[in-house]
């Protein structure tokens, strides 16, 4: 049934994908990075210009642009935020976003759409994938688990970076493997292709390369079958493998010029028409005066006053921007703890939290079946056959290598690195997870007693409907989402905020709010990219922390309630700690906190 069925099942799984993304796109108001992120898009298609959101590539902006063209919208270009200011980003997103007679939700959606199509394109990606690699019922599984992550789910409708690189990440991975497995113009021309897809797509796209390098030389060695590489008027021969690996570093080289001229012609086309001094105002204002940025800092100004190589300055500018802001770190709050650095532990923590558990239960059986049979294969043939058993594993599971090699490379960085504002920082590592389960439970299911197997596909079947059932109960809070472990989405701020909880999403359902119960005045302390003058009017009372407490309602962003901590304790400044003590009144999405004081 399955096999007959496939594609009606996907196309379902897909469709109620759709109809949920779009629904909570509707229902979602403007989340911080947003307010950067759309009107850059507008303006790279609109004015081939490039001094709004530098710091990120042009590949998901221009994308969400492109809608914005067929809107009557206003881009006013004669503020500071274009005319004085170097990266002016959050002064043009809110004028841009709120001008009168700009049609806000429409901007927000059809901004937005974009994005929903990739998560699409995505979903059915792993499904194709994992189905070639192993069988129609993994290719199901493994597009389940991604369509019905609630995580993926609160991220799949923003203008962000996360949700595209993943995506991206995995459209390169499958071209790449493809080019191992059978080297040809076409299959080049793709890996190229879609590698430089995945560095327009988002900088940390770099941690691609080390993984892609580490395949091909030990495809290259241990590959058994000829390989075909009469394109390069070799023909069909079986030859040695210092021969294989200098054919594949030759054809590598073509992949990274395809991918290099790729990245130059879009940056040209988002930059033609933007003054050179922009440009050289970016690199002087944006980048550090210290370290390697202090080195780069002249070269880049050369490279701008080149014609050909000022795309190549622009996108340099950019990375030397994010990775500058990576070593800075970023205001965090993880289980009471509040500080600028970095947790070694946020990362594991922030996954065993917020994903799901059924897809936990999932992981962590894979996991142990996969150790298991690695070790039943290898372990009676040990020390003998070690060298053979290496050379069975690299020539038939490239794939999966690659896979395991990238997850535990982008989880290291991750954790390492000194910025922990969510678990949209792993999301690139996802769809190999999903892909990587599906072949562990198949295999056993397929490996199991004839007697065994309906009850060992029936237990997988309850996990899967109690992941859709995850899904239907916590619509449509994706964003705030946590499992059973922590009490669920009610506490998930008890625990890490920012983009894991709140990122300014309920604004649009906290108006709803206040007009539902008559409140006349409400005190806000909003963290967001919405606008509460917008939504709100006068009823709104704009509020911090240090203002104290009086009688009345107030609506909280469950980011500024836990994150006045490191105020008092850096700055002295008084916190909500009055606030902490006391039970939400409501909660809005699980982001805004509503108390009533009398």
């Amino acid at each position: 049934m399955l096999e007959k069925y496939q594609y009606w099942i996907v196309g379902g799984i897909l469709g109620i994908m759709l109809i949920l993304s779009i629904s909570v796109a509707l229902g979602d108001a403007a989340i911080m990075d947003e307010v950067a992120h759309i009107p850059s898009g507008y303006s790279y298609i609109h004015f081939h210009d490039y001094r709004l959101n530098p710091e990120h590539p042009p590949l998901l902006k221009d994308l969400a642009g492109i809608p914005l063209q067929f809107l009557k919208v206003t881009f006013p270009t004669d503020e500071n935020y274009w005319t004085t200011d170097a990266n002016g980003q959050w002064d043009a997103g809110s004028t841009f976003l709120y001008f009168p007679g700009n049609n806000t939700e429409a901007i927000l959606f059809w901004s937005r759409f974009p994005i929903i199509l990739i998560a699409l394109a995505f979903g059915f990606m792993i499904f194709k994938w994992a189905k070639e690699l192993f069988g129609t019922k993994a290719g199901l599984l493994a597009l389940t688990l991604f369509a019905f992550d609630p995580n993926i789910l609160g991220h799949d409708h923003y203008v962000t970076t996360d949700l595209g690189i993943a995506a991206f990440s995995l459209f390169a991975f499958f071209t790449f493997i493809k080019y191992l497995k059978n080297p040809n113009w076409k299959t080049i021309t793709l890996a190229g292709i879609f590698l430089g897809l995945a560095a327009l797509a988002k900088f940390s796209s770099v941690l691609l390369f080390p993984i892609f390098g580490i395949a091909l030389v030990l495809y290259a060695i241990f590959r058994k079958d000829k390989l075909n590489f009469s394109f390069l008027g070799s023909g069909k021969v079986k030859i040695f493998w210092l021969q294989k690996l200098w054919l594949y570093i030759a054809t590598f080289v073509v992949i990274l010029a395809i991918h290099g001229l790729l990245i130059g012609l879009v940056y040209e086309a988002n930059t033609y028409k933007m003054p050179t001094e922009k440009i050289h105002q970016l690199i002087d204002t944006q980048l550090s005066p210290n370290g390697l940025q202090k080195i780069a800092i002249p070269y880049l100004h050369k490279m701008v006053n080149n014609a050909v190589l000022r795309p190549y300055a622009q996108y340099l500018t950019g990375f030397f921007m994010v990775f500058g802001r990576v070593e800075g770190g970023n205001t965090t709050y993880f289980f009471g703890q509040v500080t600028n650095q970095s947790f070694r532990a946020y990362f594991p923590l922030v996954f065993l939290i917020k994903e799901s558990l059924p897809l936990l239960i999932l992981l962590f059986f894979s996991i142990a079946v996969g150790l298991t049979m690695l070790l039943k294969k290898n372990l009676p043939s040990f020390p003998k056959r070690i060298w053979t058993n290496i050379q069975d594993y690299f020539d038939g599971h490239i794939a999966e290598f690659s896979m395991l090699s990238f997850i535990a490379l982008y989880w290291y960085v991750s954790i390492t690195g000194n910025l922990n504002i969510g678990l949209r920082h792993l999301f690139p590592t996802l769809p190999f997870m999903y892909i990587l389960i599906a072949k562990e439970v198949t295999i056993f299911g397929n490996r199991a007693a004839k007697k065994y197997q309906k009850y060992f596909w029936t237990i997988v079947l309850l996990l899967v409907t109690w992941l859709v059932a995850e899904v239907a109960f916590a619509y449509p809070n994706y964003l705030a989402y946590f499992n059973e472990t922590v009490g669920g989405p009610k506490n998930g701020y008890k625990y890490v905020t920012d983009s894991n909880v709140d990122w300014g999403q309920d604004l649009k359902r906290l108006e709803k709010f206040v007009e539902d119960n008559n409140i006349q005045k409400i005190r806000v302390d909003y963290f967001g990219g919405g606008d509460v003058v917008h939504y709100l009017g006068d009823k709104a009372i704009m509020w911090h922390s240090d203002l104290g407490q009086e009688p009345g309602w107030y609506a909280i962003s469950a980011t500024f309630l836990q994150n006045s901590l490191y105020y008092k304790i850096t700055e002295g400044k008084p916190d909500y700690e009055w606030l902490r003590e006391r039970t939400p009144t409501v909660e809005i999405g699980g982001s805004i906190l509503i108390y009533k004081i009398d």
